[in-house]
C-alpha cells in the first residue's frame, strides 16, 4: 500500500516491469482487489504490467465530490490527475502508456473516465461494467443489496440525472479512446444490455472497439474475469504497444 495525494493506492510491480508502461485498476462495488482475481493479477504480471489500484469505496469512479472519499476532489480527477502522475513518476509511464482496466463499477468507471479524457487514457479494458448503473437505483428497493446504490442517490437524487452521467452518454463521435475492449456475460442480468447497448453505439458511429459480449468457460465455477483474463492482458498488451509505437 502506498499513500497517493491523502488516498491509499495498492501497487502490483512484476519483477521485471515493462519500460514505460502502468495499468491503472479500478475496483467493482465490492472493493475487490486484483488479488482476490487470481487468474487475471497472474495475466497481468506474466506480462510484466506493473499496477496501481486506487481505493475509492463507493465512488463509482464519478466526477463529483463524494465526502465519503474525499470532500475535495471526485474520485474521476483523482485517477487523471494525481494517479496518473504517480504512474509517471513512479514506473516512468509514457503519456499514453497508462491504460485503464476495471471490473464492474470499475469496468465502466474505465470506460467512462477513458470517454471523458481520451487524450490522457487512451486505452480501456472493462469487465462486466457496470454501465447502466441508474438502473441500480430504479430498483434498488426490490434488490437485497439495494443499499450498494445509495452513493449515487445521494449524488444524484434521481434516476434520470444518474442516467445523464452513465459512459454511454459520454462517448464523443468525433473524440474516443483508440484502444478500447470490454467484456460481459449474457447471464448477467443486471448489466449486459448496457454493454450490447454500447456496442451497438460504437458500432453505429464507427468507432472502432473490440469486444467479447459471449466468454467461453464454466460460469457457473468460474468469475468472469477469471473466464477473460488472458484476452483482457492481450488486449493491453497490443494496445500499449500500438500506443508506444505511436509516439516512436
Amino acid at each position: 500500500m502506498i499513500e497517493v495525494a491523502g488516498q491509499t493506492c495498492e501497487l502490483f510491480t512484476p519483477q521485471q516491469p515493462a519500460s514505460g508502461q502502468t495499468v491503472v485498476f479500478l475496483h467493482d462495488l465490492a472493493g475487490r482487489s486484483l488479488r482476490e482475481e487470481p487468474a487475471l493479477c497472474e495475466a497481468v504480471a506474466a506480462a510484466g504490467l506493473p499496477v496501481i489500484a486506487p481505493r475509492t469505496g463507493r465512488s463509482w469512479w464519478l466526477d463529483a465530490i463524494q465526502p465519503a472519499f474525499d470532500p475535495q476532489r471526485s474520485a474521476e480527477r483523482f485517477v487523471v490527475e494525481a494517479v496518473r502522475t504517480e504512474a509517471i513518476e513512479r514506473f516512468g509511464a509514457r503519456p499514453t502508456g497508462i491504460a485503464l482496466l476495471g471490473i464492474g463499477m470499475g469496468g465502466q468507471g474505465a470506460l467512462r473516465i477513458a470517454y471523458r479524457h481520451p487524450a490522457i487514457f487512451p486505452i480501456a479494458a472493462a469487465i462486466g461494467p457496470a454501465i447502466d448503473f441508474h438502473l441500480g437505483m430504479r430498483h434498488a428497493d426490490r434488490r437485497d443489496d439495494g443499499e450498494l446504490f445509495d452513493t449515487l442517490w445521494e449524488l444524484y437524487g434521481d434516476v434520470e440525472r444518474a442516467r445523464q452521467e452513465t459512459a454511454i452518454l459520454h462517448v464523443h463521435p468525433l473524440n474516443w479512446p483508440r484502444q478500447q475492449w470490454f467484456a460481459s456475460d449474457p447471464a448477467d442480468l443486471d448489466w449486459h444490455d448496457g454493454c450490447v447497448r454500447l456496442h451497438s453505439k460504437l458500432a453505429a458511429l464507427g468507432i472502432p472497439h473490440e469486444w467479447n459480449l459471449e466468454p467461453q468457460g464454466d460460469a457457473a465455477r468460474e468469475t468472469l474475469a477469471t473466464r477473460v483474463a488472458a484476452e483482457a492482458v492481450r488486449f493491453l498488451v497490443s494496445a500499449l504497444d500500438k500506443e508506444s509505437r505511436r509516439l516512436a
